[in-house]
C-alpha cells in the first residue's frame, strides 16, 4: 500500500516532463516571451554563452533549469536580470526551455 502514494506521485512527474514542448522553448529561448530571449545571454543553443558568467544551459538537467527560473522568480535566487526575465515565464513556459536546453549537446558531460 506504502507504494501507491510514490507510484501516483512518479506518474505525475512523468506526465509534467512529457507535456514540455521542445519546439516551443526554442521559441521562447531565441524570441522570448515578453522580456529578453535566452540566446542574447547563453547562444542560440545554450551551449556558447556570451560571456564567461552566463552559464551553459545546453545539455542541463530538465528539473534543475526549472528549478533555478522558478527560483529566481520567487526571489530565492538573487539575480535582477533573471529575475525580470523568469517573471514573464509561465511554469510551461519555463518546462519549455528546460525541455529546449536540455536537449542540446554541450560539453557539461560526455555524450554518448
Amino acid at each position: 500500500m506504502k507504494r501507491v502514494p510514490i507510484l501516483l506521485a512518479a506518474l505525475a512527474l512523468a506526465g509534467q516532463a512529457l507535456a514540455a514542448d521542445p519546439a516551443k522553448g526554442k521559441q521562447i529561448a531565441e524570441k522570448g516571451a515578453g522580456g529578453p530571449p535566452c540566446a542574447a545571454c547563453h547562444g542560440l543553443d545554450g551551449a556558447k554563452p556570451v560571456a564567461p558568467e552566463n552559464p551553459i544551459l545546453a545539455g542541463q538537467h530538465q528539473d534543475y533549469i526549472v528549478r533555478a527560473l522558478m527560483d529566481y522568480k520567487s526571489g530565492k535566487r538573487a539575480n535582477p536580470v533573471m529575475k525580470s526575465i523568469a517573471d514573464t515565464l509561465k511554469r510551461s513556459d519555463m518546462e519549455d526551455v528546460a525541455a529546449w536546453f536540455s536537449s542540446q549537446k554541450s560539453n557539461l558531460h560526455f555524450q554518448r
